[in-house]
Protein backbone atom coordinates (compact mmCIF):
# COMPACT_ATOMS: atom_id res chain seq x y z
CA UNK A 1 0.00 0.00 0.00
CA UNK A 2 3.06 2.30 0.99
CA UNK A 3 4.84 1.28 -2.49
CA UNK A 4 1.28 1.83 -4.26
CA UNK A 5 0.95 5.75 -2.54
CA UNK A 6 4.59 6.42 -3.29
CA UNK A 7 4.18 5.37 -7.12
CA UNK A 8 1.39 7.50 -7.55
CA UNK A 9 2.93 11.36 -7.26
CA UNK A 10 5.86 9.93 -9.60
CA UNK A 11 3.43 8.73 -12.12
CA UNK A 12 1.75 12.37 -11.85
CA UNK A 13 4.85 13.80 -11.77
CA UNK A 14 5.59 12.32 -15.34
CA UNK A 15 1.91 13.15 -16.87
CA UNK A 16 2.93 17.00 -15.59
CA UNK A 17 6.18 16.50 -17.35
CA UNK A 18 4.90 14.95 -19.99
CA UNK A 19 2.81 17.65 -21.06
CA UNK A 20 4.86 20.43 -20.38
CA UNK A 21 7.02 18.73 -23.15
CA UNK A 22 4.08 17.99 -25.34
CA UNK A 23 2.97 21.79 -24.92
CA UNK A 24 6.73 22.97 -25.49
CA UNK A 25 6.63 21.00 -28.63
CA UNK A 26 3.36 22.67 -29.98
CA UNK A 27 5.05 25.83 -29.21
CA UNK A 28 8.09 25.41 -31.61
CA UNK A 29 6.16 24.12 -34.06
CA UNK A 30 4.20 27.29 -33.97
CA UNK A 31 7.22 29.38 -33.46
CA UNK A 32 8.41 28.22 -36.99
CA UNK A 33 5.37 28.18 -38.77
CA UNK A 34 5.11 31.83 -37.88
CA UNK A 35 8.76 32.49 -38.63
CA UNK A 36 8.08 30.81 -42.27
CA UNK A 37 4.82 33.07 -42.87
CA UNK A 38 7.18 36.11 -42.06
CA UNK A 39 9.89 35.23 -44.30
CA UNK A 40 7.17 34.58 -46.83
CA UNK A 41 5.50 37.93 -46.39
CA UNK A 42 9.04 39.24 -46.70
CA UNK A 43 9.58 37.62 -49.73
CA UNK A 44 6.46 38.70 -51.50
CA UNK A 45 6.85 42.39 -50.66
CA UNK A 46 10.27 42.40 -51.65
CA UNK A 47 9.25 41.22 -55.02
CA UNK A 48 6.39 43.44 -55.32
CA UNK A 49 8.75 46.40 -54.08
CA UNK A 50 11.75 45.06 -56.81
CA UNK A 51 9.05 44.70 -59.84
CA UNK A 52 7.62 47.71 -59.31
CA UNK A 53 10.71 49.50 -59.09
CA UNK A 54 11.90 47.88 -62.53
CA UNK A 55 8.33 49.22 -63.63
CA UNK A 56 9.09 52.85 -62.98
CA UNK A 57 12.68 52.42 -63.92
CA UNK A 58 11.16 51.05 -67.44
CA UNK A 59 8.48 53.86 -67.87
CA UNK A 60 10.85 56.59 -66.97
CA UNK A 61 13.22 55.18 -70.34
CA UNK A 62 10.11 54.68 -72.69
CA UNK A 63 9.22 58.36 -71.51
CA UNK A 64 12.70 59.88 -72.30
CA UNK A 65 12.50 57.89 -75.23
CA UNK A 66 9.38 59.30 -76.83
CA UNK A 67 10.35 62.85 -75.88
CA UNK A 68 13.57 62.71 -78.05
CA UNK A 69 11.54 64.22 -81.31
CA UNK A 70 12.11 62.91 -85.16
CA UNK A 71 12.65 64.94 -87.69
CA UNK A 72 13.30 65.48 -91.12
CA UNK A 73 15.71 67.80 -92.61
CA UNK A 74 14.40 69.13 -96.00
CA UNK A 75 17.20 71.46 -97.90
CA UNK A 76 15.29 74.38 -100.24
CA UNK A 77 15.69 74.24 -103.42
CA UNK A 78 13.98 75.94 -106.37
CA UNK A 79 11.19 74.31 -108.34
CA UNK A 80 11.31 73.17 -111.93
CA UNK A 81 9.81 76.22 -114.27
CA UNK A 82 6.13 74.86 -115.16
CA UNK A 83 5.60 74.16 -118.64
CA UNK A 84 2.28 73.66 -118.83
CA UNK A 85 -0.93 74.66 -117.26
CA UNK A 86 -4.32 72.54 -116.02
CA UNK A 87 -7.97 73.96 -116.86
CA UNK A 88 -11.21 72.81 -116.60
CA UNK A 89 -13.33 71.83 -119.75
CA UNK A 90 -16.43 70.02 -120.60
CA UNK A 91 -16.35 67.12 -123.49
CA UNK A 92 -19.04 67.65 -125.69
CA UNK A 93 -20.30 65.60 -129.10
CA UNK A 94 -18.92 66.74 -132.40
CA UNK A 95 -22.20 67.30 -133.73
CA UNK A 96 -25.27 67.55 -132.02
CA UNK A 97 -28.97 67.93 -133.30
CA UNK A 98 -32.40 67.51 -131.83
CA UNK A 99 -34.59 65.37 -134.23
CA UNK A 100 -38.39 66.77 -134.68
CA UNK A 101 -41.40 65.86 -137.25
CA UNK A 102 -41.89 67.36 -140.27
CA UNK A 103 -45.47 66.60 -140.63
CA UNK A 104 -48.85 65.93 -138.57
CA UNK A 105 -49.94 62.99 -137.52
CA UNK A 106 -49.70 59.90 -135.09
CA UNK A 107 -46.48 57.55 -134.10
CA UNK A 108 -46.61 54.40 -136.10
CA UNK A 109 -43.42 52.62 -135.14
CA UNK A 110 -39.93 53.18 -133.75
CA UNK A 111 -36.16 51.81 -134.50
CA UNK A 112 -33.89 53.17 -132.70
CA UNK A 113 -33.66 53.87 -128.83
CA UNK A 114 -31.00 54.81 -126.58
CA UNK A 115 -27.94 54.37 -126.88
CA UNK A 116 -28.16 52.90 -130.18
CA UNK A 117 -25.42 53.91 -132.47
CA UNK A 118 -27.02 54.76 -136.20
CA UNK A 119 -25.78 55.66 -139.20
CA UNK A 120 -26.59 58.11 -141.46
CA UNK A 121 -29.82 57.61 -143.66
CA UNK A 122 -30.83 54.71 -140.85
CA UNK A 123 -34.77 54.65 -140.33
CA UNK A 124 -35.40 56.34 -136.92
CA UNK A 125 -38.92 56.58 -136.66
CA UNK A 126 -42.05 55.99 -139.01
CA UNK A 127 -45.36 58.36 -138.81
CA UNK A 128 -48.89 57.82 -139.77
CA UNK A 129 -50.47 61.25 -141.56
CA UNK A 130 -53.84 60.44 -142.84
CA UNK A 131 -54.63 64.21 -143.16
CA UNK A 132 -51.64 64.60 -145.30
CA UNK A 133 -52.53 61.63 -147.41
CA UNK A 134 -55.96 62.97 -148.10
CA UNK A 135 -54.67 65.89 -149.12
CA UNK A 136 -52.05 64.90 -151.69
CA UNK A 137 -55.14 63.10 -153.16
CA UNK A 138 -56.91 66.17 -153.70
CA UNK A 139 -53.83 68.10 -154.71
CA UNK A 140 -53.45 65.09 -157.47
CA UNK A 141 -57.14 65.39 -158.48
CA UNK A 142 -57.11 69.38 -158.81
CA UNK A 143 -53.75 68.96 -161.15
CA UNK A 144 -55.64 66.05 -163.33
CA UNK A 145 -58.21 68.54 -163.70
CA UNK A 146 -55.93 71.44 -164.31
CA UNK A 147 -54.25 69.74 -167.05
CA UNK A 148 -57.44 69.10 -169.22
CA UNK A 149 -58.41 72.68 -168.90
CA UNK A 150 -55.11 73.46 -170.28
CA UNK A 151 -55.28 71.20 -173.12
CA UNK A 152 -58.90 72.65 -173.97
CA UNK A 153 -57.29 76.12 -173.86
CA UNK A 154 -54.86 75.19 -175.96
CA UNK A 155 -56.58 73.85 -178.48
CA UNK A 156 -59.13 77.05 -178.10
CA UNK A 157 -55.84 79.85 -178.64
CA UNK A 158 -54.60 77.67 -181.48
CA UNK A 159 -57.97 77.68 -183.00
CA UNK A 160 -58.52 81.43 -182.80
CA UNK A 161 -55.07 82.22 -184.04
CA UNK A 162 -55.54 80.20 -187.17
CA UNK A 163 -58.58 81.73 -187.24
CA UNK A 164 -57.94 85.21 -186.57
CA UNK A 165 -54.69 84.95 -189.26
CA UNK A 166 -58.20 84.67 -192.06
CA UNK A 167 -59.74 87.59 -190.51
CA UNK A 168 -62.61 85.15 -189.55
CA UNK A 169 -62.33 86.63 -185.59
CA UNK A 170 -61.16 89.94 -183.97
CA UNK A 171 -57.80 90.59 -182.28
CA UNK A 172 -59.18 91.18 -179.05
CA UNK A 173 -61.01 87.59 -178.90
CA UNK A 174 -58.14 86.13 -179.76
CA UNK A 175 -55.57 87.70 -177.34
CA UNK A 176 -58.59 86.61 -174.93
CA UNK A 177 -58.12 82.81 -175.59
CA UNK A 178 -54.50 82.86 -175.78
CA UNK A 179 -54.39 84.45 -172.19
CA UNK A 180 -56.92 82.03 -171.27
CA UNK A 181 -54.07 79.39 -172.18
CA UNK A 182 -51.58 81.30 -170.34
CA UNK A 183 -53.51 81.40 -167.15
CA UNK A 184 -54.30 77.52 -167.15
CA UNK A 185 -50.84 77.00 -167.94
CA UNK A 186 -49.46 78.71 -164.49
CA UNK A 187 -53.09 76.85 -162.39
CA UNK A 188 -51.00 73.31 -163.76
CA UNK A 189 -47.85 74.56 -162.55
CA UNK A 190 -49.51 75.47 -159.19
CA UNK A 191 -50.95 72.00 -158.89
CA UNK A 192 -47.75 70.56 -159.60
CA UNK A 193 -45.72 72.62 -156.91
CA UNK A 194 -48.69 71.89 -154.35
CA UNK A 195 -48.54 68.36 -155.44
CA UNK A 196 -45.14 68.03 -154.99
CA UNK A 197 -45.35 70.21 -151.46
CA UNK A 198 -47.50 66.92 -150.43
CA UNK A 199 -45.21 64.87 -151.13
CA UNK A 200 -42.50 65.84 -149.46
CA UNK A 201 -44.38 66.30 -146.44
CA UNK A 202 -45.78 62.39 -147.14
CA UNK A 203 -42.55 61.39 -147.23
CA UNK A 204 -41.42 63.21 -144.18
CA UNK A 205 -43.36 60.09 -142.60
CA UNK A 206 -40.35 58.12 -142.19
CA UNK A 207 -38.23 59.65 -140.11
CA UNK A 208 -34.07 59.01 -141.17
CA UNK A 209 -30.62 60.01 -139.45
CA UNK A 210 -29.17 63.41 -140.51
CA UNK A 211 -25.86 61.83 -140.08
CA UNK A 212 -23.53 59.13 -138.12
CA UNK A 213 -24.38 58.93 -134.60
CA UNK A 214 -25.40 57.69 -131.14
CA UNK A 215 -29.33 58.31 -129.95
CA UNK A 216 -29.14 59.70 -126.78
CA UNK A 217 -32.68 60.62 -126.50
CA UNK A 218 -35.79 59.07 -127.03
CA UNK A 219 -38.92 61.35 -126.51
CA UNK A 220 -41.91 59.54 -128.24
CA UNK A 221 -43.84 56.42 -128.52
CA UNK A 222 -46.20 54.02 -130.73
CA UNK A 223 -49.45 56.12 -131.41
CA UNK A 224 -47.99 59.61 -130.05
CA UNK A 225 -49.64 62.68 -131.47
CA UNK A 226 -47.18 64.58 -133.48
CA UNK A 227 -46.63 68.46 -134.36
CA UNK A 228 -44.84 69.57 -137.17
CA UNK A 229 -41.90 71.81 -135.88
CA UNK A 230 -39.62 72.50 -133.27
CA UNK A 231 -42.10 75.41 -131.59
CA UNK A 232 -42.05 72.99 -128.34
CA UNK A 233 -39.06 71.63 -127.07
CA UNK A 234 -41.88 67.95 -125.53
CA UNK A 235 -42.13 67.88 -129.94
CA UNK A 236 -38.36 66.87 -129.83
CA UNK A 237 -38.71 63.00 -131.34
CA UNK A 238 -34.82 61.67 -130.58
CA UNK A 239 -31.56 63.53 -129.88
CA UNK A 240 -29.10 62.32 -132.44
CA UNK A 241 -24.86 63.07 -131.23
CA UNK A 242 -21.66 61.99 -132.79
CA UNK A 243 -19.16 60.80 -130.74
CA UNK A 244 -16.29 60.08 -132.79
CA UNK A 245 -14.90 63.35 -132.15
CA UNK A 246 -15.19 64.76 -128.89
CA UNK A 247 -14.85 69.24 -128.57
CA UNK A 248 -13.66 70.16 -125.82
CA UNK A 249 -13.71 74.32 -125.09
CA UNK A 250 -11.13 75.87 -122.84
CA UNK A 251 -10.84 79.14 -121.97
CA UNK A 252 -6.79 80.07 -121.63
CA UNK A 253 -6.28 82.83 -119.45
CA UNK A 254 -4.83 86.07 -121.66
CA UNK A 255 -1.12 85.47 -120.42
CA UNK A 256 -1.07 82.53 -121.90
CA UNK A 257 -2.89 83.28 -124.74
CA UNK A 258 0.17 83.88 -127.10
CA UNK A 259 1.39 79.58 -126.35
CA UNK A 260 -1.86 78.20 -127.79
CA UNK A 261 -1.41 77.49 -131.61
CA UNK A 262 -3.42 75.66 -133.79
CA UNK A 263 -2.04 71.79 -134.39
CA UNK A 264 -0.54 71.61 -130.74
CA UNK A 265 -1.33 68.76 -128.60
CA UNK A 266 -3.10 68.52 -125.56
CA UNK A 267 -3.67 65.87 -122.97
CA UNK A 268 -7.09 65.21 -121.25
CA UNK A 269 -7.23 63.26 -117.76
CA UNK A 270 -10.60 62.14 -116.13
CA UNK A 271 -11.25 61.54 -112.29
CA UNK A 272 -12.90 58.23 -113.58
CA UNK A 273 -9.58 57.56 -114.95
CA UNK A 274 -6.92 57.31 -112.47
CA UNK A 275 -3.56 57.36 -113.90
CA UNK A 276 -4.54 57.87 -117.36
CA UNK A 277 -4.49 60.58 -120.44
CA UNK A 278 -6.10 60.82 -123.06
CA UNK A 279 -4.64 62.86 -126.11
CA UNK A 280 -5.98 65.65 -128.20
CA UNK A 281 -4.92 68.71 -130.81
CA UNK A 282 -5.70 72.05 -130.88
CA UNK A 283 -7.84 72.58 -133.49
CA UNK A 284 -9.25 76.45 -132.84
CA UNK A 285 -9.63 79.64 -131.23
CA UNK A 286 -11.69 82.41 -131.17
CA UNK A 287 -8.77 84.89 -132.06
CA UNK A 288 -10.13 87.21 -129.51
CA UNK A 289 -9.71 88.04 -125.68
CA UNK A 290 -12.94 88.13 -123.74
CA UNK A 291 -12.73 91.91 -122.02
CA UNK A 292 -15.32 89.96 -119.46
CA UNK A 293 -13.20 87.28 -118.35
CA UNK A 294 -9.51 87.96 -120.01
CA UNK A 295 -9.39 84.59 -121.84
CA UNK A 296 -8.95 83.14 -125.18
CA UNK A 297 -11.66 80.82 -126.14
CA UNK A 298 -9.92 77.46 -127.60
CA UNK A 299 -11.02 74.42 -129.02
CA UNK A 300 -9.24 70.96 -128.55
CA UNK A 301 -10.67 67.67 -130.56
CA UNK A 302 -10.00 64.44 -128.82
CA UNK A 303 -10.33 61.45 -131.19
CA UNK A 304 -13.20 59.28 -129.54
CA UNK A 305 -14.11 56.20 -132.22
CA UNK A 306 -14.11 53.77 -129.37
CA UNK A 307 -16.22 55.36 -127.36
CA UNK A 308 -14.38 55.64 -123.52
CA UNK A 309 -15.50 59.30 -123.17
CA UNK A 310 -18.64 60.55 -122.88
CA UNK A 311 -19.86 63.73 -123.98
CA UNK A 312 -20.70 66.24 -121.18
CA UNK A 313 -17.88 64.63 -119.07
CA UNK A 314 -15.88 67.21 -116.63
CA UNK A 315 -12.37 66.99 -117.64
CA UNK A 316 -8.88 68.53 -117.25
CA UNK A 317 -7.21 70.24 -120.05
CA UNK A 318 -3.10 70.37 -119.75
CA UNK A 319 -2.12 72.84 -122.24
CA UNK A 320 1.90 73.40 -122.63
CA UNK A 321 3.06 76.47 -122.20
CA UNK A 322 6.73 76.42 -123.82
Amino acid sequence: MKTEENRKPETQFEDRARDESHGAGIGLATYVVLIAVAVIFVIVISLGFISRKKAEADLTQATATAAIATVNVVYPKADDPTDEIILPGNTQAFTDAPIFARTNGYVKSWHADIGTRVKKGQLLAEIETPEVDQQLQQARADLETAQANLRQAEITADRWQALWKTNSVSKQETDQNVSNFHAMKATVDSNIANVRRLEELQGFQKIYAPFDGVITARNTDIGALINSGASAPTQELFHLAAINTLRVFVAVPQLYSQAVRSGATASLTLDEFPGKSFSGTIARNSNSIDPASRTLLVEVDVDNRNGTLLPGAYVRVHLKTQ
